[in-house]
């Protein structure tokens, strides 16, 4: 996973997380320019701006997810929140020309979604209003709670499910910048169109 490989043994610092696709490759679902900016800018600016927080501090020793965890409101938990965020936001799509990949859950994680939310169609539904409503910058989460069962959950700003226990499987980034080049101020469209692109593989993946 991208959180397992943001510090580095080398340099002892965070490094930004590799794409596992062409810069072009969601397209028309989100575009080269957005990844551009999005990707290799502002997550980029996370990073770097992170490293130096947490340079010669214990916040420097632990993992990204730690430090989320336990880091006050501030500085250090914003940068690092939003590291941990796109990193899994990142991580989670595939090609919109993959092959072989289903479109829906399958296994265990279709099974959970069935047990928490009824449908797939039920779960979409709510995941889709849980992002459009979420006021101002912020992130849409799928999590897993400690008895297995899965709650949807609105994080504002840099928040992550881990702050309250829970495991992070799958999230909608409605920060302006995550759309604004390809929808302007469509939100909803935006939302709408990132099921197309959604590995639902790497997804089940995080589960526990």
């Amino acid at each position: 996973m991208l959180t397992q490989i943001a510090i580095s043994a080398l340099s002892a610092a965070f490094v930004l997380p590799q794409l596992r696709y062409e810069q072009n490759a969601l397209e028309p679902v989100i575009s080269r320019e957005t990844i551009e900016y999005h990707y290799g800018k502002h997550l980029q600016a996370y990073v770097n701006t992170l490293n130096t927080l947490v340079k010669d501090t214990d916040y420097g020793k632990m993992t990204l997810e730690d430090i989320v965890r336990t880091a006050p409101a501030g500085p250090v938990f914003n940068n690092a929140g939003q590291v941990l965020n796109h990193a899994l936001y990142f991580e989670q799509f595939r090609p919109v020309a993959a092959t072989g990949k289903s479109s829906v859950p399958q296994g265990r994680l279709a099974e959970a979604i069935n047990a928490a939310f009824g449908s797939f169609d039920v779960f979409k539904e709510k995941m889709n209003t849980a992002a459009i409503t979420l006021f101002g910058a912020g992130w849409a989460w799928l999590a897993q709670d400690e008895k297995g069962g899965l709650v949807i959950v609105q994080c504002p700003n840099a928040g992550n499910p881990v702050t309250s226990g829970l495991v992070p499987l799958l999230c909608f980034d409605v920060w302006e910048h995550a759309y604004y080049v390809d929808y302007r101020n469509r939100r909803a469209d935006h939302v709408a169109a990132l099921w197309q692109i959604i590995d639902w593989d790497v997804v089940a993946s995080r589960m526990k």
